[in-house]
């Protein structure tokens, strides 16, 4: 599986399937800082990821 992070870094993930809150957790990524997606469709932390799919992760931006 292909790992895309927001500073457009690409890792590759080879512990598959598992569900995307364990690859952030495992990357160092915290969940709550973060989205995910798949081909352009938003993905939930129990989301299981499959060694074909390539996920992109997108910082959210805090700001006031």
């Amino acid at each position: 599986m292909r790992l895309i992070l927001s500073d457009r870094d690409v890792r590759i993930f080879e512990h598959i399937p598992a569900p995307v809150e364990q690859i952030l957790l495992e990357q160092g990524i915290n969940p709550l800082e973060v989205i995910v997606s798949r081909n352009g469709k938003l993905l939930s932390e129990d989301t299981v990821i499959q060694a074909s799919d390539e996920v992109r992760i997108i910082r959210i931006a805090h700001g006031g």
